[in-house]
């Protein structure tokens, strides 16, 4: 890679940290900008993983006062669940062909954008349905347990929007603020990560120095996004992350 090439890396592990920590989409931002540089794409996705590993943990530490605010058994399950759940997504993509996540990676990206665009809605509606008007749900039922753990097989295999989606089930499994579920869903998403990226160092093809890069990049952007995310316009992202996620898509197709 060219010195130029090697900033634009960095930027985006910038960016996409900073993403961690917010609606947890920063491999829309990362991921295409590997293979914009040519890496094959599970080369790409196995890397980017790696390199969006200590964005996580710095991210994690930036909401260390919310995580206290969740009960430790409570925040040991989500944990211990999507870890789990992200071995089998690790699984899944070193066992398949390349070319089939070559051809199902822009239509992750698509349903990912999908999910941004619709999650209020589809919170309102679940919230009007559910049978705990008044009680508080401090305890995950069999349907947030499950979708808690395909959540994680989801972050194994791509990623790019499990945050959205953990914090999609979290915060209607759970009646919690929504800045705790951030934190939340940015520690099982370290958990993910952290699980996904001990198998492909052992067994996948990765670029270390594309790694790297994004490392450098995304420890200071998780930390910083955990701060925003306290104080995030959420509308105004959302649509700015389900246009590019629709660009990206759109390039990955042609």
């Amino acid at each position: 890679m060219t010195g130029a090439e090697h900033l634009a890396v960095i930027a985006a592990g910038l960016g996409a940290g900073i993403l961690t920590s917010t609606v947890g989409v920063a491999s829309l931002l990362s991921f295409p900008v590997l293979i914009a540089l040519g890496i094959p794409p599970v080369v790409a996705n196995a890397s980017n993983t790696l390199g969006l590993l200590p964005g996580a943990l710095s991210g994690a530490f930036g909401y260390r006062r919310e995580l206290r605010e969740v009960p430790r058994h409570q925040t040991l399950a989500v944990v211990v669940i999507c870890a789990v759940g992200a071995i089998g997504g690790a699984a899944l993509l070193l066992a398949l062909p390349s070319r089939v996540f070559a051809a199902a990676a822009p239509w992750l990206i698509l349903f990912t954008c999908l999910i941004v665009g619709v999650h209020p809605w589809i919170s309102r509606w679940l919230r009007s349905r559910s049978g705990h008007p008044h009680g508080l749900r401090r305890s995950m039922s069999p349907a947030t347990i499950l979708f808690t753990a395909l959540t994680g097989v989801y972050g194994g295999y791509f990623g790019a929007g499990a945050g959205v989606m953990m914090m999609a089930v979290l915060g209607l499994g759970l009646d919690l603020e929504l800045r705790i579920v951030n934190g939340l869903k940015t520690l099982a998403l370290l958990a993910a990560n952290l699980v996904a990226s001990i198998i492909f160092v052992f067994i996948a093809d990765l670029d270390l120095t594309a790694s790297g890069l994004l490392a450098a990049g995304s420890i200071v952007g998780g930390y910083v996004g955990a701060h925003i995310g306290r104080r995030l316009p959420a509308t105004v992202l959302r649509v700015l992350i389900v246009l590019a996620g629709v660009v990206a898509a759109v390039l990955m197709l042609r």
